[in-house]
């Protein structure tokens, strides 16, 4: 990247900037955007509040909601295996915009997954928010090279953190419009989405949907982390990740600048123990048990929502946030199995409800016309096994005890063919 931005290969993430100057420097230029950005969301974000319970729920392909980030240039081979056995559909990966001569490689990756949805995250550097006749240049080139193996692209990312190259909204929505305008003069058909605010940061999305500036999304893109807050069902500010959903999803469906499309392109949880891998303090970073029940239940309460279109996890293969660790060996963490086992109950399936009641929640759905409930509590307890149920752990075991232990790790219960019969009549 560009100086004085660095690029710290451990986290796979810019390094914090160190130029403090030239930081305050360029907050000060853009001191009449983020004044934009404030006013925005004193108007919107309280007006969308009042309208969250009027959006509807949308029906979302389970095929295209769970959804793997994978990087192209770690462990390619290994990589494409594990997509297969995963049985994956979807896959996220990431091109930089200052490692173009790495596309030809790219090209050749995408080719080995055309049966799969490809969605591409192209990252910004400083040269090319500056340059936006280079980025025109740029994303020609990438459009071009990747026509057709890729079904969206995501426009920029992570753009309210400074070290990743915008110090405001303005300039964003500057460097998605040449996208845009790009995409409607010779890409017509392509499928642009924006604008990857990390966090539960709405005021930053609601100045990039609500603007004078010519553009429009074909969809919404957020990196909605909740790590900070340790379990997804944790609250920040009085919002659950259940909370934060519905409201995003308000904002893009109040948007005249969106289609009612939303897709988490990021999220994880750090691994304990593994700075400088880690993209988070140690204080953030959790066991590997705690990984993989995070994991079902941020995708199962996403899903319930019927208001995401796709969840990315952040990724396949990477030390401090992986499925799969690659440093001294290859080691296939427990969560590889869980996601594993997560995707062969659910890839087909259809949402029916999502029943919580103190702090014990019932994600219910049909798969292949058989109702299938995932448990999971805050607090240890425990479930008699009755003879019409099939109980299944997280990571796909058998349980035949005669009182099935619920806890955090999420337990899969098959309920027999007569008993499904009659919830389907219901």
């Amino acid at each position: 990247m560009k100086e004085p931005f660095k690029w710290d290969h451990y986290s796979d993430q810019p390094a914090l900037l160190q130029d403090k100057k030239y930081k305050k420097l360029m907050r000060k230029k853009e001191l009449f955007s983020i004044a934009k950005t404030f006013f925005t969301a004193l108007l919107v974000l309280p007006l969308s509040l009042f309208f969250i319970p009027y959006v509807k729920r949308k029906k979302i392909n389970s095929k295209d909601f769970f959804c793997l980030g994978v990087d192209f240039q770690r462990e390619p081979t290994l990589s494409l295996q594990a997509i297969d056995e995963l049985k994956v559909q979807h896959i996220l990966t990431r091109i930089k915009l200052w490692e173009l001569d790495q596309l030809n490689d790219l090209k050749t990756f995408l080719k080995k997954t055309t049966n799969k949805k490809v969605t591409l995250k192209i990252l910004q550097d400083r040269e090319n928010i500056e340059d936006l006749e280079l980025f025109e240049k740029n994303l020609r080139t990438i459009f071009t090279q990747l026509d057709g193996l890729v079904d969206i692209f995501e426009i920029g990312s992570t753009i309210n953190r400074s070290k990743w190259g915008f110090f405001s909204v303005s300039e964003y929505n500057s460097f998605y419009k040449v996208a845009y305008d790009l995409q409607q003069k010779e890409f017509p058909k392509f499928h642009l989405i924006g604008s990857g605010v990390i966090d539960f940061e709405f005021h930053f999305t609601a100045h990039t949907l609500f603007n004078f500036s010519k553009h429009r999304f074909d969809g919404v893109s957020s990196l909605l982390y909740v790590d900070r807050r340790g379990a997804p069902e944790n609250s920040q500010m009085g919002f659950n990740l259940s909370d934060k959903i519905a409201w995003l999803s308000t904002l893009t469906w109040l948007s005249p600048k969106s289609k009612n499309e939303v897709h988490i392109t990021e999220t994880n949880w750090p691994l304990s123990g593994t700075a400088p891998y880690a993209p988070t303090s140690e204080y953030e970073c959790i066991d590997e048990k705690s990984y993989a029940d995070f994991m079902v239940r941020y995708y199962l309460l996403a899903f319930a929502s019927q208001q995401i279109n796709s969840v990315s996890w952040h990724q396949l293969i990477a030390r401090g946030y992986g499925l799969i660790d690659n440093i001294d060996a290859m080691n296939y963490r427990p969560a590889y199995n869980t996601y594993k086992f997560m995707l062969e109950n659910l890839l087909e399936s259809q949402f029916l409800r999502l029943d919580i009641k103190r702090d014990y929640y019932i994600f219910q759905c049909l798969v292949n016309d058989k109702l299938l409930q995932i448990h999971w509590s805050m607090h240890d307890t425990h479930l008699k096994n009755e003879e019409h149920y099939t109980v299944f752990s997280r990571d796909g075991e058998k349980i035949e005890d005669r009182d099935i232990p619920i806890g955090s790790s999420p337990v899969y219960i098959y309920i027999n063919k007569a008993v499904s019969e009659k919830v389907n009549c219901l």
